[in-house]
């Protein structure tokens, strides 16, 4: 694994700012496949039952909160090991 800490200021910045931008993207995709594929399938979707709710149904009210809040806390750890691996953590100040 590279050390990156070693890289000049400018080139690590630059390596650090693109995998964050790879992240936010792949994590922005996520959510708009979670938001906005659900109403494109709720007729074939509502032919799952679950709960006693159709599956439509729930992804609008329920699933699609719960996979927020998940991106959420794997943003917050993706970064935290991002910034760990840059040397830009809380404690390499």
């Amino acid at each position: 694994m590279t050390d990156f800490t070693k890289l000049p200021a400018e080139e690590r910045a630059r390596l650090y700012w693109r995998e964050n931008l790879r992240l936010i993207t792949t994590l922005i995709v996520i959510w708009f496949m979670v938001s906005y594929v659900p109403v494109l399938l709720v007729n074939q979707l509502n032919n799952i039952v679950i709960g006693g709710f159709p599956l439509g149904y729930y992804m609008g009210s329920q699933g699609s909160l719960v996979v927020f809040v998940v991106l959420i806390f794997y943003y917050a750890f993706a970064m935290n090991r991002l910034d760990q691996k840059y040397g830009l953590g809380d404690r390499d100040r």
